[in-house]
């Protein structure tokens, strides 16, 4: 049996760990870190797994697509867009998702087809990924509790995460990705130290 002496040395011990470890102490009266998106990775259309935490200090616009949607011309305008931007930094993930109206009921050969041969899309594109409902990515239940007035309710709903990996603005399905509000708040992102 320990004697309260001992509890308090055990208790004293155990709050110094994360110190130890480079980490911050249970007691430290400092902001709480927030987790980010640089936590997330997607399996990828082909190849590697995207990772998020590759792109760590760039602004990454993260879109659900699919092929059979009436914004599905907006692969166009994200690839205009990551033209424009890439070279300053701007990194864009497509992430096709069955999840409104089955409007991406093919596998990987149709949503290639789609997004590469037809619209000529050079940025990654993941696997078939659900963003809603118990299913939905990881990513996209974070960004649900992030923003819980901003989720996705169509097709080709963009995130712009701003350089620190959270989520700086949101832009529903039909909001043109080559918009001036979008354009903008790439370039206000871009800018940010």
């Amino acid at each position: 049996m320990m004697n309260r002496r001992g509890v308090v040395t055990l208790a004293l011990g155990i709050a110094a760990i994360p110190n130890l470890l480079g980490r911050r102490a249970i007691a430290d009266d400092g902001p709480a870190s927030r987790m980010t998106a640089y936590v997330f990775s997607f399996k990828a259309l082909s190849g590697p797994d995207i990772r998020l935490a590759d792109f760590a200090g760039r602004p990454i616009m993260v879109v659900n697509t699919a092929s059979l949607c009436g914004y599905t011309p907006q692969y166009a305008g994200l690839q205009a867009l990551w033209r424009e931007f890439a070279d300053a930094g701007l990194m864009i993930v497509g992430v096709p998702s069955n999840d409104f109206a089955s409007q991406e009921p093919g596998g990987k050969a149709e949503i290639d087809d789609t997004a590469h041969r037809q619209y000529g899309v050079t940025f990654p594109i993941t696997a078939k990924t659900a963003v809603r409902g118990a299913d939905a990515h990881p990513f996209y239940r974070w960004a649900a509790a992030e923003r819980p007035k901003d989720v996705p309710a169509w097709n080709f709903h963009k995130y712009l995460l701003g350089r620190d990996g959270l989520i700086a603005e949101v832009f529903p399905s039909a909001v043109d990705p080559l918009d001036t509000r979008v354009k903008t708040a790439v370039g206000r992102a871009l800018a940010a130290t």
